[in-house]
């Protein structure tokens, strides 16, 4: 309609149309609905619409979904990074532990300054307010939560911890190989997957090839079961019972030539404090929380064969785990 006081055409905001006025809100939820199962390609050619309609259309769903969330307050905090593309880029993603969801995802790598810029975000008041941060033994992140939170508790993560265990079983397994020739070589050969992964995921012929590997190689068998034990440091409700049992591990070490392992040990002691802090009742959250994330992040970025547009792959990340619309 033409305005009489200026003299320029104006047009009418309807609510219920989207941000595209072609296409009303209703239409748009649907969307975004159909694109938390489907890809975008998928939709579009169900639609009969362009790609970057439905793409539009999905992210003004998602800012929706965050708008209606809300900034939260969060208690316990989950910090990580995950690579958005080759060449070591990275962007920090920080979870609620207690709600169960992402809240912030930034940074331009994974530095202090950049793990900082969440501190910024979340506001004084509310990091106050933090009592717990997990995180993997990254300085960086580490340095910045003891500068911007003090008070709250730092835990780091029973998969990260795992995961160099695992890498040392590897270092083993790579050692013994090279040592080895002819028929007890063979044996090793091709079994990585199989002692790395637990038993209890392991099919029946893997638990038979990794039952003929233990029995062929006694120091490979005895890094297994080494590694398998460890995980019984996070069931201590006490932080005495959990140093003695870590000792105790330590000095099962002696005479088995497991430099790997020996390393590993010094890191694990170099770190205690935030491992024993899960002994303590009021920092017993879900440490899995951030693993399960991550694997979600990579089925993202998988089934877009990988994403450009880092707004919506910051949305996709912090939407995924809410509630639809």
């Amino acid at each position: 309609m033409l305005c009489k006081g200026c003299g320029h055409v104006k047009r009418e905001r309807l609510d219920f149309l989207a941000d595209n006025p072609f296409y009303t809100k209703r239409f748009a939820y649907y969307v975004g609905r159909r694109c938390r199962q489907a890809t975008i390609k998928d939709v579009a050619e169900e639609l009969n619409l362009h790609w970057e309609t439905i793409k539009t259309l999905e992210k003004q769903y998602m800012r929706v979904q965050l708008a209606r969330a809300g900034r939260p307050g969060p208690k316990a905090i989950g910090i990580d990074e995950i690579s958005i593309r080759k060449g070591h880029t990275y962007r920090i993603v920080v979870s609620d532990l207690i709600r169960g969801r992402p809240i912030w995802f930034g940074g331009e790598d994974r530095k202090e300054a950049s793990m900082m810029q969440f501190y910024d975000w979340l506001g004084e008041k509310k990091t106050r307010g933090i009592r717990l941060a997990v995180m993997d033994m990254w300085k960086p992140f580490r340095n910045a939560t003891v500068a911007r939170a003090p008070q709250a508790a730092i835990l780091f993560d029973k998969f990260h911890i795992m995961r160099h265990l695992g890498d040392a079983l590897d270092a083993v397994r790579k050692a013994e190989y090279s040592r080895l020739s002819g028929q007890d070589r063979s044996y090793i050969k091709g079994q990585k997957y199989t002692l790395l992964s637990r038993r209890e995921n392991l099919t029946l012929k893997g638990r038979q090839a990794l039952k003929k590997v233990l029995t062929a190689n006694q120091r490979l068998n005895t890094a297994y079961l080494l590694r398998e034990s460890f995980g019984q440091l996070w069931d201590y409700e006490r932080e005495g019972w959990a140093r003695r049992f870590f000792e105790n591990w330590r000095a099962s070490l002696k005479w088995q030539r497991l430099k790997p392992y020996e390393k590993f040990a010094e890191m694990i002691d170099r770190h205690w404090d935030g491992i024993a802090a899960y002994c303590k009742p009021e920092n017993k959250v879900s440490l899995g929380f951030v693993e399960g994330l991550n694997n979600k992040i990579r089925v993202i970025q998988r089934r877009a064969y990988g994403l450009r547009d880092e707004e919506y792959l910051r949305l996709k990340v912090l939407t995924c785990m809410l509630p639809a619309l």
